[in-house]
């Protein structure tokens, strides 16, 4: 099992308590989609992504469901990263998907951010501060994601 955080030396070891706190992340998000307050919380990120808008034709509470299923497939694919650096790869991936996805709410939903050339360049409310944790949330994907790949294509790609 060699390229799991779990069973590396060092600063990589420390990527397994970023791998359960995401394992965390997920089944939290997922959780929350199977409520109706949450369905309608998010009724307006999805309908004016380009990425996701399509969710549309489950209707309002399939469209949570799905990505509640999806959030929680993530989880059990980055919990089996634990043991294997293919599904950590997998789902460390599909979570930066997840994350990029909601990071461009910033961009297609109106209202969220006030672009200005003011002195306070970018204002965003409530909505707009709750997104922001997102990218955080996807570079620690990002870096499970590279840290899931065999040495020798990371050494390839930065070297």
């Amino acid at each position: 099992m060699k390229g799991v955080a779990e069973n590396g030396g060092g600063s990589y070891r420390s990527l397994a308590i970023l791998r359960w706190v995401m394992v965390i992340v997920f089944v939290s998000f997922g959780m929350q989609k199977f409520t109706l307050q949450s369905a309608q919380g998010i009724a307006q990120f999805i309908s004016k992504s380009p990425f996701i808008s399509w969710l549309s034709v489950f209707g309002l509470r399939g469209e949570v469901y799905f990505l509640g299923v999806a959030e929680f497939v993530i989880a059990a694919l980055l919990a089996a990263g634990s043991f294997s650096p293919v599904m950590s790869a997998l789902g460390s991936f599909m979570g930066m998907v997840t994350f990029a996805i909601t990071w461009s709410f910033f961009f297609t939903t109106p209202g969220v951010v006030k672009w200005s050339l003011s002195s306070d360049p970018m204002a965003w409310n409530l909505t707009g501060e709750f997104l922001f944790k997102d990218i955080v949330l996807l570079c620690v994907c990002g870096v499970l994601f590279l840290a899931s790949l065999p040495r020798s294509v990371v050494r390839l790609r930065t070297g």
